[in-house]
């Protein structure tokens, strides 16, 4: 991946690999790298979830995924589950990137399970789109046509045949769903949010009736996805699969919502945007869920209760990193009001719930 349009920077410090461990059991796994030296180890940004790294050696580059230190919720960053999962997948759904060697924190390698896979070349999409490579508001269009084809790609994989189901806990996701976030956002509260109750009334209230089953992502977005430079609306890969499992196909399509920024959101929302959603060409949310749908062939006429779940996940996910700042757990400045935001997700959920109600009285 040419370094302008996805780089890696020097290791974080107190996240250094340690080469020393490392390299003979590399050396071991994969024979090819006996004869190509001591890589150059860079690290990918961000951090709150799992450490990304490209180790780049003579003839070849690799990337190494493990878990963050620290203590960790139950089921979180399972390095194991993550690898398995994408080489399980991988013969049914092309665009996940080989899998290499698996690592355990057993074998004192490093202090955590990690895993090697390939490094797929490419660009990701993240605030911007790589200004070298010009593209138009056509092209930003095909991009986000090709990144929903891929989601539903990915949904109509025959789990059954596959043997993709043991990823899974079986029917009951939207219900599960629902209940782990309200502990959770209850769990994280700090004196300075709303408690969410009116929300979680109504998500208990409205769930479907209808529950699908498929593997989904549940992390999907433009900046998961690597596209080819040289044909910019053809994907390369889907990364990060540590949330994937069995489940609603519409609950990972509102996940994705949550995150999908359009021109004429409002300035908070477009301040916290993480991906090129505003670019001129893209679509907007309501022509993402009416597209997904039609190429999907799955009737929603009201995306309302999957929007809202998206939303409310998402102001859980914030409470919780804000819920360690406030706690000392970290000092990362970024998290410092994060509290102002997850206020803010409240307000969208109330709002989209009051927009449904007063359709259905019309």
């Amino acid at each position: 991946m040419s370094a302008d349009l996805n780089p890696s920077k020097a290791q974080r410090p107190g996240e250094e690999l340690d080469l020393a461990a490392l390299l003979p059991w590399l050396q071991q796994q994969l024979p090819q790298l006996q004869t190509q030296g001591t890589p150059t180890v860079t690290q990918y940004s961000g951090g709150a979830s799992n450490w990304t790294y490209a180790l780049k050696f003579a003839e070849q580059e690799l990337i190494l995924r493990r878990a963050p230190r620290g203590k960790k919720a139950k089921g979180a960053h399972d390095m194991v589950r993550e690898h398995n999962l994408q080489q399980a997948l991988k013969p049914h759904f092309e665009l996940v990137p080989q899998m290499l060697a698996l690592g355990r924190a057993d074998d004192g390698v490093l202090d955590s399970d990690f895993y090697l896979m390939e490094k797929v070349d490419g660009f990701i999409p993240r605030s911007h789109f790589p200004r070298s490579l010009n593209l138009n508001s056509q092209q930003h269009r095909t991009i986000c046509q090709s990144a929903i084809d891929t989601l539903v790609k990915l949904h109509s994989v025959d789990i059954t045949q596959t043997g993709l189901t043991q990823f899974g806990k079986g029917q009951g996701y939207i219900q599960r769903q629902i209940g782990g976030w309200s502990k959770r956002f209850a769990a994280a509260k700090t004196w300075n949010i709303g408690s969410g109750k009116g929300v979680i009334s109504w998500l208990e209230a409205n769930m479907p009736s209808r529950e699908r089953q498929v593997l989904i992502h549940n992390d999907f977005r433009l900046d998961n996805l690597v596209f080819d430079p040289h044909q910019p609306d053809k994907v390369l890969a889907v990364l990060d699969w540590e949330l994937a499992t069995i489940g609603d196909p519409l609950m990972d399509l509102g996940n994705s919502m949550a995150y999908w920024v359009q021109a004429d959101d409002d300035p908070v929302l477009r301040s916290n945007r993480r991906q090129p959603t505003t670019a001129k060409g893209m679509m907007t949310r309501q022509q993402v869920v009416d597209y997904y749908c039609q190429q999907a062939g799955i009737e929603c006429e009201d995306f309302t209760f999957y929007e809202v779940y998206g939303l409310f996940r998402l102001a859980g996910i914030v409470q919780q990193l804000y819920h360690r700042y406030y706690h000392k757990q970290t000092r990362n400045p970024a998290f410092a009001k994060l509290w102002l935001f997850t206020n803010y997700l409240l307000w969208r959920c109330q709002r989209l719930i009051r927009a449904r109600a007063r359709r259905s009285a019309a």
